[in-house]
């Protein structure tokens, strides 16, 4: 077995989260994803992000197991859905992801998007965390204004934020509020989700061929010089280990500069405020039939 990279970056409850993960978003294939995470613990990876509406709970589990980790080893992350939220339905809803998940505890918990009833889900995650049933609690997809309110709420001030985040959207404002508020930064879709031409960049070609590395290897390098956690998605086991291998070099601050030139303020997912998608995302889908 190769030499776990378990390089990590402190919650301010001292949990420890693996630097890099390996996010399962849109695996749908239950046997793709089960040798895609067996080929992850292989190369060393100890951190797996998923989240019940991406439905493949119990196919990560079936993988972990499979690769026969021990659950103390693993990084665990999941998320609460629009439809789920609220006090007592969050409560509902993470004891169904225990199971799915074959674990007796998260090490993550996230709130996925700032649905109406985020205040009171938060308040049920708080209490999840009080009792010991998870490590760490956050959020995903807040905007400054959401992380305000929890504040103003005088609740429990969430551990980390998983956000949009590439060189084109890097997100400098929530970035810096995350910094100086102690929120640790996580980024989902860090190569662009493939929705970009971010790899022919000259920036990043440049970059590649000076330290001998591919341009999506520059691109989380850079998210790593950020301080972010990040979770690129792949299910190839080729590339899943090319994406772990950015740990023995540096951009320069120099460089960093030059990698602001790319900002176009594109997001390519989902506002987090477009309001008519969270309310519709809200409702069960029994309740519309």
């Amino acid at each position: 077995m190769v030499q776990p990279l378990t390089e990590s970056i402190a919650l301010y409850n001292g949990v420890e989260i693996p630097k890099l993960g390996l996010g399962v978003f849109l695996m749908k294939d239950e046997d793709e994803l089960v040798e895609a995470v067996k080929a992850a613990v292989e190369i060393g990876y100890r951190h797996f992000d998923t989240a019940k509406i991406y439905g493949n709970e119990e196919y990560l589990a079936r993988g972990l197991k499979e690769s026969g980790i021990s659950r103390e080893e693993i990084f665990l992350t999941s998320k609460v859905w629009n439809y789920d939220q609220g006090y007592e339905q969050t409560k509902l809803a993470f004891q169904e992801t225990l199971d799915r998940l074959d674990t007796d505890y998260l090490d993550l918990y996230l709130i996925h998007w700032a649905a109406p009833k985020y205040v009171e889900t938060w308040r049920a995650l708080v209490e999840l965390y009080e009792e010991g049933r998870v490590k760490a609690i956050g959020v995903s997809n807040f905007q400054i204004h959401h992380l305000e309110e929890l504040k103003k709420q005088e609740l429990m001030q969430p551990m980390i934020n998983q956000i949009e985040t590439h060189p084109e959207f890097p997100q400098n404002e929530l970035h810096e509020y995350m910094e100086e508020n102690g929120i640790i930064h996580e980024a989902w879709g860090p190569l662009g989700q493939g929705k970009t031409d971010l790899f022919n960049q000259p920036v990043i070609v440049e970059l590649a061929a000076k330290y001998s590395k591919s341009p999506a290897q520059i691109i989380l390098r850079w998210h790593l010089e950020r301080g972010e956690v990040i979770i690129p998605k792949s299910v190839h086991a080729n590339r899943i280990k090319e994406n772990s291998e950015v740990f023995d070099f540096s951009l320069t601050a120099e460089e960093m500069e030059q990698m602001k030139s790319l900002d176009t303020g594109v997001r390519y997912g989902s506002d987090p405020d477009d309001q008519e998608r969270l309310e519709q995302s809200s409702i069960r889908p029994e309740e519309t039939k």
